[in-house]
Parts: C-alpha cells; structure tokens; sequence
C-alpha cells in the first residue's frame, strides 16, 4: 500500500474512533423536541376539535384513511375520548422529555411514535416540516444526542460497564453515520428543492417571490407588501434563493465555508417563519443546520464560559477563601500544614481554556 492510500486508511480510521458533531445533534435533538411540543401546546386550546374523537376530521374517515395508507396511528386505537386524552398529553409530554434530555433513545423513539401519530390525525394543519421529522429522529437514535443539553438522570453511564466491549466500539461508527445520514438529507433536500424551482418559469424571471408572499396564508401583514412592491427585493430574492438552495452542498463540503453556508441557511429558513408563517418547517430546518455549526457553537460556549469565568468577583461576604475567578477553591489562600502551620500563598501558573 503506498502513503497516500496509507494516509487516507489512516484518517478513516482516525474519524471513526472519535464522535463528530456531538454538539451540533444534541442541539438538534432539542429543537426538535421542542418543535413538537410547540405544535401541543399551540393547538391546546382546540385539540378535541382539532384532533379529537369528535372533532372536524370524523373519527371513522380518519381511521379509513390511515388503513387505506398502510399506516398508522395510535388515535385510531379507540374512538373514547379519554383514550384521545390520555395519547394526546402522553405525546406531549414525550416532547417535553425530548426537549429537556430526558429518557434517552427509548423516550426519543416514544417520541417519534406519538408524533406520527398525531400528524397523521390532522395532515391539513401539517407545513412539511413533518416529513422531515420523520426522516431525521430515527437518524438520531444511532447518535450521541443526548450527550450536551440534557438533564440526564445517569443510567446511561451506570450501564455503559455492562455492555460487551464489541459493542461499546461500535458507537462512535454508529454515531458519525447518523451524522453523516442527516447531512445527507439536509443536502439532499437543498438540491432537490433549487433544481426543482429552476424549472419553474417563475423563478427563471424572478419574479416567483412576488406571487408567493401575494398569497394570504404565507404573508405578514404590513411587512410581505414591502418586499413585493420593491422589484429589486423580488429579484434579488427570488435568484439568491435558487442560487443558495443548488450550492448549499457544495458550502458545507469545505470546512471554512461550512459555518458560514449553516448560518446563511438558519437566516434563509428564520426569514421563511417570520414572513410565511411556516414557524414548524423553519425550525424542524434549523435543527438540522447546527450539525454543521457543531465546531463553531463549541468555540462559542467556550469563550462564553471563560466571559463568565472572568466576569466572577474573586472574592465575596466570606472573604478570600471563596472560588476564584477560574472557579478554584482556595484560589490565593494560605495553605496548612499537618501541624497546623501555614504555608505563603502558592501561585499557580495555569492558563484559561478558550
């Protein structure tokens, strides 16, 4: 084997023994989870209407559909409205525990059953941000998403000792191919979408922005009229829209150009909620972005983390045997001897993580 091959087996391997973008995918998993709790808590106040037994999609049309679909549901488990009930808060609870970290995979893939589930119920009220959410959450469950932002309760790290050797090699593959699986579908997603629009007449003269934000369900009042009657806004949208969604791939495939290509796609969906009203498609969008921002929100916790450390008075009402500005206890205090003696000041010489 000469070097080159050698260098290349090398990195291989050396990506797969180490977990990628933990970061990013716990982020992930949060937004996500709160999308779904989101879409709970804003349809709350009308879920019998909307989603119930009794409601304005009939139970028994809505049980026929979904066995004509070869899918399923668990509302068309009992037409009882305590049964409605008691799916209804479970699934909004599961999203909550997503939201906070809490239950691990088995409580994600809960998760994941019971979103289904009611999406399945009420398809008009659906944005295409489901369809999304029904690809990626079972990519998360190869990942490590539950390592940062979660109130983990530890039974994951209780158990980890239990589980044979060949398998516990087996998570960081596991994880960067889940990682790899929603990168892949994000890009497929851009590409798909802009070589889809290029097609259209409309967005080949740019002017498809003018019709889309004309119409009444994907318009803000007193803001969508400013955009559509500027041509220059129209145009400029309308192509640089197109132009992002073909290249985005190309931007995240070199490493110094990916935050940027992540952040520019968080603006371009964040402007979609706020002008189109497409709030759940934006952000289930936005999650997925941060598997590309892992490295950059690394970089910035950090050097929030050492702001705050610095921001830290280095002593306080109980005087100089308080944590330090680094948070060291003892930081500056004189240290005693087994006979009671005391020792100057030890200074250390130890340099803040950035």
């Amino acid at each position: 084997m000469n070097a080159a091959a050698r260098k290349l087996v090398d990195a291989v391997d050396g990506a797969a023994g180490r977990h990628i973008s933990v970061l990013g995918v716990s982020g992930t998993r949060l937004l996500l989870g709160f999308v779904g709790f989101m879409y709970y808590a804003s349809q709350y106040g009308d879920r019998r209407y909307l989603f119930g037994p009794d409601g304005v999609f009939p139970w028994g049309e809505f049980t026929s559909k979904v066995q004509e679909a070869g899918t399923f549901s668990l509302y068309t488990v009992s037409s009882s409205g305590v049964w409605f009930e008691l799916v209804f808060h479970t699934g909004m609870l599961a999203a909550l525990a997503v939201t906070l970290g809490l239950g691990g995979r088995l409580g994600l893939a809960v998760h994941w059953v019971f979103l289904w589930s009611i999406y399945q119920r009420q398809p008009v009220l659906l944005d295409g941000g489901d369809n999304l959410a029904y690809l990626v959450i079972p990519m998360l469950l190869l990942t490590r998403c539950y390592d940062r932002f979660a109130l983990s309760g530890g039974l994951a790290k209780k158990l980890a000792p239990r589980v044979p050797s060949v398998l516990r090699s087996l998570s960081a593959p596991l994880h960067n191919l889940g990682v790899v699986a929603i990168a892949t579908q994000i890009c497929l997603v851009y590409v798909v979408s802009g070589l889809y629009k290029v097609q259209g007449k409309m967005w080949q003269d740019g002017t498809a922005l003018f019709y889309v934000l004309r119409v009444s369900e994907f318009s803000l009042p007193g803001v969508s009229n400013l955009v559509y009657e500027n041509d220059l806004l129209v145009f400029l949208g309308t192509y640089s829209t197109t132009i992002f969604l073909v290249y985005f791939p190309l931007g995240v495939l070199v490493p110094q150009l990916r935050p940027w290509a992540a952040v520019a796609s968080i603006g371009f969906h964040i402007s979609i909620g706020v002008l189109m009203g497409l709030t759940g498609f934006a952000l289930t969008m936005v999650a997925c972005d941060l598997i590309f921002l892992s490295g950059a929100l690394g970089v910035a916790m950090t050097k929030t983390a050492a702001l705050l450390r610095r921001l830290q008075p280095s002593g306080g009402p109980g005087g100089p045997g308080r944590p330090g500005r680094l948070g060291r206890p003892g930081r500056g205090r004189p240290e005693k001897l087994p006979d009671g003696a005391t020792a100057a000041p030890r200074k250390e010489n130890v340099p803040e993580q950035v």
